[in-house]
């Protein structure tokens, strides 16, 4: 420890030096190829691997999200589309693990705690989050290398990530988180080292850190975080050079190269990794429902195209089904069955028969498009093709009643108008029937109205609303369908529709029709095209409207407020024939201290601030300088990656912390770097620096101490005592599981 405390770390400032050290900041003219190894990296990556590859393959069942991402292997597997609201890219780095390792997707992940058959490698599997888990304890202890005064600070970093019990689980099995954060960790060092350089070098780095960044958001969203940290900290180089480049040209082209730079890369790698993705998954699915008709209509084996089975042009008299484009999928639908006379809160309805949105494909779906003037329902020759601004009707299938709406208020938003199939009861209250075509995406007044590509709204004539699907839910007497309305506001997207399926009526007689659509074929097989650009953007959109529809509520769930003091663990996986179990869980030691280093530096930043203020130097520019690049990181990284689960309204765990988390510990082992610092150097508590070497011994040997003995809930492979998870449960809050006696 000694020596290492009298020789600093290169290019790392003298304990009384206050000048800046300058051979960061200037560019050496001569071209050279070194190659130096850096036996701790070395070291702290063997020391990882041995704790992350140890017994890899057990427990040999399904462990927590790996039922998600198994599923997901699989379907690359078969070349069959999957819809998942996250990027692909940390699935593809599993699906190559398990291809190499000749893995055929049949297997079916069933259910957490499910066995693995024998056709599965495990091992393989498990391999990349393994190997990004030891990598990030290496790359940490760099990190730390380029802020802190002191190589065994560094050091110190990397073993308290090492020694850390729930990135020990989280890199164990096939799960993403220890993959975004070594990417992020990984751009964040590259994108401190091209601050530090010049020239080609620093381009070079920026480089490595953009593509590093990119492949972060390409794992999960959550890392779009670090890219706006590392957009922070060029644009922080950036501002200084803004007062030290005396030319505007030099200037504006530093600033143009790192912009080009930090944004076409990333998104170049994002791109292509979706562009693998919709290259893999050739073949349709359970999840194509999701997207629109002409995306599953472009897929092997999906929704038939207009070029084979179906007619192309939307006709008098065309048989078809309409589906939401947008958001969630269903089908405009239609039973025997009215609205009550009066609803709950006492509002009449007009007993009407009942119009919805329905989520599964049925023969109720089925409507036939009508022009008012003429009594046939069957196609002419040639076809009578319905365009742009025509007035149709539309007939339901089965009942034959004619879509309609009235100036009643609709049953679960009174504020629009309700949607109904008009039944003449012989009052006084007319059919309103007639609506109008609009396509949104024609290419000319007179396009005609085209099965799957064309996106219509329908505009009732009477009222000038759209019909819109509303979102809410109906309820026991609507069958839990989802509401249809006449909406005055009809740019809205709820409100575009498209034709699926289509056919041309054939027969005059109504039973005829009848048994024509019950014998429709609901899933023809003919592939259609769509470019990559046209995917791309279709299955953006649908992540994002997706990315609400998580679902709420698990037992295992926790709040933000709840992580920094780990108030809650998750159970993974518990054996089926003992005690033996698996649960994400922090090393409590670390994990507290963290977030007291969290306040001890907010603490001094305030005390440094008032004193810079009062100009008292406290500290040489170096230090105070390094103080304020360690905040502009560390402390800024973690809010960056905490705070904005405080706004999100989905279900949270322990495991959205983790990137925040990895922050929290390069903050504390710098707060312990620069505590020594200040001893260091007054020398009045010069003599404290050797009891403050024991006290962080001592308490790093506790860390170790911890993790060993929270280790049995991260391997899976000791049957615990009733008497063993208790002396385990250190906090009452967090809950183990025992399987009942008998």
């Amino acid at each position: 420890m000694k020596e290492i405390e009298k020789a600093p770390i290169k290019n790392k400032l003298k304990l009384n030096e206050e000048e800046m050290p300058p051979d960061k900041y200037v560019e050496r003219t001569r071209l050279s190829l070194r190659l130096e190894v850096d036996l701790v990296f070395v070291g702290l990556l063997v020391l990882a691997l041995s704790t992350r590859l140890y017994s890899l393959e057990e427990p040999k069942y399904i462990v927590f999200d790996e039922l998600h991402y198994g599923r997901y292997v699989s379907l690359y597997t078969k070349g069959v589309f999957f819809f998942d609201a996250h990027p692909p890219l940390g699935k593809q780095l599993l699906y190559l693990a398990g291809h190499a390792a000749g893995y055929d997707g049949n297997f079916t992940f069933d259910r957490i705690g499910s066995p693995y058959t024998h056709n599965v490698p495990i091992r393989a599997l498990r391999m990349v989050p393994a190997v990004a888990g030891s990598l990030l304890v290496a790359v940490t202890y760099q990190v730390m290398l380029e802020i802190s005064f002191y190589q065994w600070t560094a050091i110190l970093a990397g073993l308290l990530v090492l020694f850390e019990n729930c990135f020990l689980a989280q890199s164990r099995f096939m799960l993403l988180e220890s993959i975004q954060i070594l990417f992020g960790l990984c751009g964040i060092l590259c994108t401190i080292k091209s601050t530090y350089k010049t020239g080609v070098s620093s381009v070079i780095w920026l480089c490595v850190a953009a593509v590093s960044l990119g492949c972060c958001f390409s794992v999960k969203y959550s890392g779009l975080y670090t890219y706006y940290l590392a957009l922070f900290l060029v644009g922080r180089q950036i501002w200084r050079q803004v007062g030290s480049t005396e030319s505007t040209l030099r200037l504006a082209l530093a600033v143009l190269w790192r912009l080009i730079v930090l944004i076409i890369l990333p998104v170049l790698v994002y791109v292509g990794v979706f562009y693998a993705h919709l290259a893999m998954l050739p073949k349709a699915g359970p999840h194509d429902s999701v997207m629109t008709s002409a995306f599953q209509a472009s897929l092997q084996g999906g929704l038939a195209s207009i070029t084979r089975g179906q007619p192309l042009h939307v006709a008098h008299g065309s048989q078809i089904t309409l589906r939401h484009t947008h958001g969630r999928t269903c089908w405009l639908h239609s039973h025997a069955h009215v609205y009550p006379v009066r609803y709950t809160d006492q509002r009449g309805s007009s007993h009407q028969q009942q119009v919805t949105c329905y989520s599964f494909k049925d023969v109720n779906n089925w409507w036939i498009v009508k022009r008012p003037e003429q009594p046939s329902l069957a196609v002419a020759r040639p076809p009578d093709a319905i365009r742009h601004g025509d007035i149709v009707q539309l007939l339901h299938g089965i009942t034959s009643r004619a879509l309609n709406s009235h100036d009643v208020a609709a049953p679960a938003s009174p504020q629009s108008q309700e949607v109904s199939c008009y039944i003449d009861y012989n009052v006084s209250m007319p059919a309103q029937n007639l609506w109008r075509v609009d396509i949104v995406n024609r290419d000319s007044e007179d396009a005609t109205w085209d099965s799957i590509r064309s996106m219509v709204r329908l505009i009732h004539v009477d009222s000038g609303s759209a019909l819109r699907f509303s979102g809410r839910q109906l309820p026991a007497w609507g069958f839990h369908q989802h509401e249809v309305v006449a909406d005055k506001v009809i740019t809205h997207q709820d409100s575009i529709w498209n034709v699926e399926e289509h056919r041309y009526t054939k027969a005059e007689d109504r039973r005829e029709r009848e048994r024509e659509l019950v014998s429709a074929e609901m899933i023809p097989t003919a592939v259609t095209q769509l470019t990559f650009w046209e995917k791309f953007a279709e299955l953006q959109y649908k992540m994002i409207a997706h990315a609400p529809d998580a679902p709420h509520g698990h037992m295992f769930a926790s709040e933000p407020p709840e992580w920094p003091l780990l108030v809650r663990s998750i159970a993974y996986w518990l054996s089926p024939n003992s005690n033996a179990q698996i649960h994400l869980i922090g090393n409590l030691i670390t994990w507290y201290a963290a977030t007291l280093s969290v306040l001890l530096y907010s603490v001094l930043l305030a005390v440094y601030a008032i004193r810079r203020r009062r100009a008292c130097a406290d500290l040489p520019i170096r230090a105070i300088q390094q103080f304020y690049d360690a905040g502009y990181i560390f402390f800024l990284g973690y809010w960056l990656h905490y705070l904005p689960y405080y706004f999100m309204d989905r279900t949270l765990f322990l495991h959205h912390y983790l990137p925040a988390y990895i922050f929290k510990i390069l903050l504390l082992s710098y707060v312990i770097d620069h505590i020594y610092f200040i001893l260091h150097i007054h020398e009045k508590t010069k003599p404290l620096t050797n009891v403050f070497i024991v006290c962080v011994a001592v308490w790093l040997a506790y860390v170790v101490l911890t993790f060993k003995k929270f280790s049995v809930l991260n391997y899976g492979n000791v049957n615990l005592t009733e008497s063993d998870l208790m002396n385990l449960r250190w906090k009452d809050t967090w809950d183990f599981i025992l399987h009942k006696k008998g």
